[in-house]
């Protein structure tokens, strides 16, 4: 380039000085913003000091477009961070409320040696504010991103953090300093973590949320998998968008030259890939199966783990500017699908609820993008392993079961569910995280109600992010109950009632009851000593029924004639000293408000 020839032209001086500062500047503020991945051609990342400074820089450089916010402290003391970014003057939830903005949540990290969401993500944030990508997006939306989740996790770093994964050169770890896997946490929101990313979630209210991730597993050569709930679940008017939604990013994905699936690319039987591939809806446990009980969407990105850190960088770009597009065009009309949702969810009550979804047990075969491999025995581990040969590319037929059905379905209560005063405290805790409405009894309640005693309870036989789950058999029945002042009434009538049911129906798996939080009530504490039984037993056959049916049980029921223990508490069971809130659940339904 030739210089600015201010000799010949001295006017010019001026304006060649302004210019070359321009120029300076800019270049100065996009080295500022550029990230250590990028500056090591993908072969690094930053460790979390990068985020925060990252998060003010974006600030300084964009200040009418792009606030750096604090939404939680990690246990290790970290600040959690988030950018928001719209060019539309509206940087805050009630701005963008009373605009009528659909917000895109995007995050990254939430399991730390996935990292490929934190350095994509900052990478598509400065082409779209530079008008390089998704050009004009930010004027009809809000975008909060969240670099990384798992903050104290991402700071656990190590070259082998992830063994299965191909790059970065070190990365962070899965979990959290306390152990918890967040994509685990969202419906019991255990951790301070999540209770932060909830807390941002109300205030936000995101329409579109996704979580960004590199799967584990096989070799095969399809980059990608986008999966988006509500598609099989929840309400039917949002499993349209969530549709639009995923058909138009594997659209775009495709065009750009990446091989992207619908579904996670996990074999039904570990490391057997004759086995194929089974479709799902993931419990709430999960953010993609989390979202849908919010009448919101979610969306699982899964990039490929054994693809180079520069393709999976490159590609989860793609999808995060994607998102946006599509988002801008149709957020708007999405949006008022899922207001619409939110009212008619309201109405649920006395109606069939899906609890969890199953496959149908019929397959199609797809064409799936392999390698070739073989499957001999091992003499390390002595068991029939798989060796894939990159080198020889391979169209697997497999079966694929992605026809999607309830599977546990139960009628919503009538009115909502009655928390007893002593389970109220810790309730309604959790309720508060999530958004759903309750209130307090002021006085003691009696009436008719449903009442859930187990026919069989089963406790887990290991720990599982700290709690015993539990699972129950039986039904609800009606009973005559009470029960005192300070119980909590969660009604059905609310645009969280999916919540709802997921949180208290017993069956639900990952219900309260189910997490092990009412344990207590399922653990036997009281007792008949084995000689007193036996006294009573002896009384208590002196009433005919009795006796009848004591003697019909030993007549028909083998296991149960050949059990001291199980005779006994025949009796004791039939005696006035029974426990009769032994395995009662203790939360009620009912179908009128108190």
């Amino acid at each position: 380039m030739r210089p600015c020839p201010v000799q010949e032209f001295p006017m010019l001086r001026q304006l060649c000085a302004s210019l070359l500062l321009a120029l300076a500047s800019a270049a100065n503020a996009q080295s500022t913003l550029t990230t250590v991945a990028e500056r090591s051609g993908f072969s690094e990342t930053g460790r979390y000091e990068e985020v925060t400074a990252l998060c003010d820089a974006f600030a300084r450089q964009y200040p009418k477009a792009v606030r750096c916010t604090t939404f939680g402290t990690t246990p290790e003391g970290r600040p959690m961070k988030a950018l928001v970014a719209s060019t539309s003057g509206a940087l805050t939830p009630e701005q963008a409320q009373r605009r009528g903005l659909p917000v895109v949540l995007i995050q990254g990290g939430i399991h730390a040696g996935e990292i490929d969401g934190k350095d994509a993500g900052f990478l598509a944030l400065r082409e779209v504010l530079e008008g390089r990508a998704a050009n004009g997006a930010l004027d009809k939306l809000v975008w909060v991103f969240v670099p990384v989740f798992n903050v104290d996790g991402h700071e656990r770093f190590g070259a082998w953090n992830r063994p299965n994964q191909r790059g970065p050169k070190e990365m962070g770890w899965r979990t959290t300093a306390q152990n918890y896997n967040l994509n685990r946490d969202y419906l019991k929101a255990d951790t301070p973590e999540m209770q932060a990313m909830l807390q941002l979630v109300q205030r936000w209210d995101p329409l579109v949320t996704v979580d960004l991730h590199a799967t584990n597993g096989a070799q095969f050569e399809h980059d990608i998998s986008i999966q988006v709930e509500p598609v099989h679940a929840g309400d039917a008017g949002l499993r349209m968008a969530g549709l639009a939604l995923r058909t138009g990013v594997i659209d775009d994905l495709a065009k750009q030259g990446s091989l992207p699936l619908p579904y996670y690319p996990s074999f039904v039987v570990q490391d057997d890939p004759t086995s194929g591939f089974e479709d799902g809806v993931p419990p709430p446990r999960f953010s993609h199966g989390y979202f849908l009980l919010r009448n919101r969407i979610a969306m699982l990105v899964e990039t490929h783990s054994w693809k180079e850190y520069p393709v999976r960088v490159r590609i989860t770009r793609n999808t995060v500017v994607s998102v946006l597009e599509h988002v801008a065009r149709d957020g708007a009309s999405w949006l008022t699908t899922a207001k619409q949702a939110d009212i008619a969810v309201a109405s649920l009550g006395g109606r069939q609820e899906p609890l969890t979804y199953v496959a149908a047990p019929a397959a199609r075969t797809v064409e799936f993008r392999g390698y070739a491999y073989t499957r001999t025995t091992s003499d390390v581990s002595g068991a029939l392993m798989t060796r894939y040969d990159e080198t020889t590319p391979q169209v697997w037929k497999v079966p694929l079961k992605d026809d999607i059905r309830p599977g546990i379905v139960v009628e919503a209560p009538g009115a909502g569910y009655l928390v007893p005063a002593a389970e109220a405290s810790w309730v309604a805790a959790v309720l508060k995280t999530h958004g759903v409405e309750y209130r307090l009894l002021g006085k003691a309640w009696q009436g008719d109600a449903q009442v859930f005693r187990t026919t069989k309870s089963s406790f887990g036989s290991a720990s599982v992010e700290t709690h015993q789950r539990l699972t129950v058999e039986g039904d609800w029945t009606r009973e005559s109950r009470a029960t005192p002042a300070g119980a909590l009434f969660v009604p059905i009538a609310q645009p969280r009632a999916r919540l709802v049911i997921a949180l208290l129906e017993p069956k639900a798996p990952d219900s309260l009851l189910a997490w092990g939080r009412f344990n207590n009530a399922f653990e036997r504490k009281e007792y008949m000593e084995d000689y007193v039984a036996e006294a009573v037993a002896r009384e208590m056959l002196r009433d005919p029924a009795v006796k009848a049916e004591f003697e019909r049980r030993l007549r028909e029921d083998t296991a149960f004639a050949q059990s001291p223990a199980a005779r006994l508490e025949f009796f004791y069971r039939r005696h006035p000293s029974w426990d009769e809130r032994y395995q009662l659940y203790p939360v009620l339904r009912v179908d009128a408000a108190p």
